[in-house]
């Protein structure tokens, strides 16, 4: 194509500054949305990865059936003799189990609730570690003996995210009306819920809530490294229904692997984000119109000056090329101001995200993500432009002429 007609339907779009303007900006809209979910959901994903990749794959995790969730209701439990029956299933190599329990937090006579959990310092740790993901990052960790000592998440000492004042290591809280001692705080996880936990021994929760004495809320296993997690987890199931007496389908617990729980979470996700990318789709549909309907009305103000190029030599391509090039050069336009828009939006949620304590909640801005956009919205745009191109190509020089 003669670069002449690129620069005519560039001056045309030039020309036409209002109606241009009014149809960069329903396509703007769309790709704005479109890269702004995006981009958050490739954050999520690489946070996904990150946590499987430091967690590792080799591990299952045991739950009991209940009402409600974990920790918030008495139904939920697996005995120890239980955990203990698991840990002689071949390909498990240790196996421990976990407290988690909603208690009442006091810190300078304000009162908050909170999930505690307790947590075991034997040779089990460092598996636990690597499953929680938590790191001590002022002060120290807890070890066998702390009955009545807690760390705490980051939020605690962080003026007003949770009390008015900070807590600080050494200072003493109530944890259900009994003192306990902070001697620790855990990193930042990215979640206001478990950057608010309270941590304790196994010894400190049962000390704390006698009733739960080998009566835990969910077990953590790792599987050898010569052995599949899925078989493993299943000979387990399997094995655990019998010990208990219980028919399949009835049991009053279940046990995923680490892979399966980050699969789970990876497809509610995909289709909660396809939802949103596709009410984004719907504005494009929208903007597609807007074109089509942009371009017809050229063709029509147009229609004597198709004339007189196709009376001075111009082909029917040319023609529709131009066209074609004027309607995907609003798309483009549209798509690079929505992608901009997008980054700014993408940017200010990420940090509204990580101010209200979901860092979690990062976007990351990939070369594909931003080439993609740009070259969607340009074939959006050459698209809605088509039929329009087709029309103006096939008037004919003479009644293109006479037209008034």
């Amino acid at each position: 194509m003669k670069l002449d007609y690129l620069l005519y339907a560039f001056e045309n779009v030039k020309h036409k500054k209002m109606r241009s303007m009014l149809t960069v900006l329903s396509i703007l809209i769309g790709i704005m949305a479109i890269f702004a979910l995006v981009s958050f959901g490739q954050g999520l994903s690489s946070y996904i990865n990150d946590l499987s990749t430091q967690m590792g794959t080799d591990k299952i995790m045991i739950y009991a059936k209940g009402v409600g969730a974990p920790g918030t209701d008495d139904t939920f439990k697996i005995l120890k003799s239980e955990i203990d029956f698991v840990g002689k299933v071949r390909g498990i190599s240790e196996i421990t189990g976990m407290y988690a329990s909603v208690v009442e937090v006091e810190f300078n006579k304000q009162k908050k609730y909170a999930y505690s959990v307790g947590l075991s310092q034997g040779k089990e740790k460092a598996m636990i570690e690597e499953m929680i993901n938590i790191k001590v990052d002022e002060g120290r960790d807890l070890k066998e003996g702390d009955k009545m000592k807690v760390v705490l998440g980051d939020n605690y000492r962080i003026p007003e995210k949770i009390f008015k004042k900070p807590v600080k290591v050494g200072d003493i809280i109530k944890v259900n009306g009994v003192d306990v001692q902070v001697v620790g705080f855990y990193e930042p996880i990215g979640n206001p819920q478990d950057d608010a936990q309270v941590y304790f021994t196994i010894e400190g929760m049962e000390t704390l809530l006698p009733a739960k004495k080998d009566r835990y809320d969910y077990a953590i296993a790792r599987v050898n490294p010569d052995m599949n997690p899925q078989e493993v987890a299943k000979r387990a199931a399997e094995k655990l229904r019998k010990y208990k007496g219980q028919k399949e389908g009835q049991e009053d617990f279940y046990i995923q692997t680490f892979e399966q729980m980050i699969e789970t979470f990876t497809t509610i996700f995909n289709v909660l984000n396809g939802v949103l990318v596709l009410i984004a789709l719907i504005s494009l549909i929208v903007a597609a119109v807007n074109i089509a309907n942009t371009m017809y009305t050229a063709v029509l103000e147009r229609t004597r000056e198709i004339g007189i190029m196709k009376a001075v030599g111009a082909k029917n391509f040319d023609i529709a090329m131009m066209f074609l090039f004027e309607a995907g050069l609003l798309g483009a336009v549209g798509g690079a101001l929505g992608i901009f828009m997008g980054y700014l939006i993408a940017r200010l949620g990420g940090f509204i995200a990580a101010n209200a304590g979901y860092s979690l909640l990062y976007p990351i801005f990939p070369a594909w993500l931003i080439i993609g956009c740009l070259l969607f919205s340009f074939f959006v745009g050459a698209l809605s432009g088509l039929f329009p191109a087709i029309q103006a190509s096939k008037l004919k020089p003479v009644d293109a002429l006479r037209y008034e």
